[in-house]
């Protein structure tokens, strides 16, 4: 059996087996475009562990024939870079080194300041990851030099994509003298807990897989059970639609449009206990804009930078910032204009012949477009008393239609007032 553990020995060698972080290395996106014409900058990987920086570091290595050096900057020195600089004009590196360089926020400014010279000739082209915000513990003129690329929590569904690669390749090599099966509850739930961490997620399998026992037949299986164990989290009930978990996520969401903060608090507890960090995150933002919109449009904001600290910290420690959240939006002032509005727009659209832009609306700013009347009769508002003038903005066609109506909210009856006075409304 390897002792080469499983996340190594499945890593992917190509772009297209890499799991996740599709917003980089999807077809037509900036890093695959990079990778594929071997064009290779400096860079700069941030995010969580276990998100694949490492792997696609290691696929751009072997497109590029440089000479891969790896250093972490948790235990190296400026003498281990001296050492990789020495072998520049070396056999071994006529083509120029790249340079991994783990955990650079481990480094001070004298240890990146080493770095410069090299990376300005070319000579090495640094690869730098951290798990902190670089604009934060990156010294800025390796910033500056560098192409910053932010790697996101990989969701569960990709994960499992990952673990099921893992189960084919135990099943093909180290337990090939076995009948083994696999719970698909039990691949949910590893991928479920992992808070986006593909290695993590690999590590709970091995463990799965060296805990379970043959029966007296050569039968191995890996049961939900086995994989709580492993993964040592508490299970939720994943079924195969994911059913169980979503009406924990309505209720969280119903919970806190309800504005009972004791019930949104114990539904996020039993995600938080599931370490379902990323449907946390997305489903707060959500609520953010659903559910509280205007009535405090501050509130977004807040959330996203409690859901920001919450994916830098990772479990344990993001429930604080998530309950922050939660307890926010629970005791918030309720407005669901926004999404009321956009809805009714929408709708009028997929069922309507909505017309043409007004011309007076339309873009004016190219020869020739006077000539066709466009943007001849605007009027500009700041121009006006109270910045304001009334004409015509939507189509023809709909030019009465209406969409939003003011909540009964504070802030919301506050603008209402003042453009009741503006446009002189009773």
């Amino acid at each position: 059996m390897s002792k080469t553990p499983l996340a190594d020995r499945i890593r992917p060698s190509s772009l297209d087996d890499v799991v996740g972080q599709k917003q980089l290395i999807g077809q037509g996106k900036l890093l695959r475009n990079i990778i594929e014409n071997n064009e290779i900058p400096n860079m700069i990987f941030y995010g969580p562990s276990g998100v694949g920086k490492t792997t696609i570091a290691n696929i751009i290595a072997s497109k590029t024939g440089k000479t891969l050096h790896r250093l972490n900057a948790t235990n190296a020195s400026v003498a281990d870079i001296k050492n990789i600089v020495s072998t520049l004009d070396s056999f071994l590196a006529m083509d120029g080194v790249l340079l991994y360089l783990d955990e650079i926020q481990h480094f001070n400014k004298k240890q990146q300041q080493s770095l410069l010279e090299f990376m300005e000739n070319g000579k090495i082209t640094l690869i730098a990851s951290t798990t902190e915000n670089p604009y934060f513990y990156v010294y800025n003129a390796v910033l500056s030099r560098s192409v910053v690329f932010e790697f996101l929590p990989v969701e569960p569904e990709d994960i499992k994509d990952a673990l099921e690669r893992a189960v084919v390749l135990l099943k093909e090599n180290d337990y090939k003298l076995y009948n083994v099966s696999v719970e698909e509850a039990a691949i949910n739930h590893m991928a479920h807990v992992s808070n986006g961490d593909v290695r993590k997620a690999l590590n709970s399998l091995e463990v799965a897989f060296l805990a379970a026992r043959p029966d007296s037949d050569g039968n191995i299986e890996i049961t939900l059970d086995v994989a709580v164990q492993a993964t040592q989290k508490k299970a939720m009930r994943y079924d195969k639609d994911g059913d169980s978990h979503y009406d924990i996520l309505s209720a969280f969401q119903k919970s806190i449009r309800g504005s009972d903060p004791d019930a949104a608090i114990h539904y996020l507890a039993r995600l938080v206990s599931a370490g379902d960090l990323q449907s946390i995150c997305r489903r707060l933002l959500v609520i953010s804009a659903e559910d509280i919109g205007l009535a405090y449009p501050q509130a977004i904001t807040i959330v996203k930078s409690c859901v920001d600290s919450a994916l830098q910290l990772g479990f344990p420690e993001a429930r604080i910032p998530l309950a922050e959240a939660v307890l926010l939006l629970a005791t918030a002032p309720k407005s669901n204009s926004a999404i009321c509005a956009v809805d009714a727009a929408m709708r009028e659209i997929e069922n309507v012949d909505t017309g043409d832009i007004p011309a007076h609306l339309k873009d004016s700013h190219y020869a020739g477009s006077r000539d066709l009347g466009h943007g001849t009769d605007y009027k500009y508002p700041h121009s006006y008393p109270n910045h304001y003038t009334e004409q015509q903005y939507l189509p023809n066609n709909i030019k009465n239609s209406r969409y939003y109506e003011f909540g009964d909210n504070k802030t919301e009856q506050s603008a209402k007032i003042y453009w009741d006075k503006i446009k002189g409304n009773k």
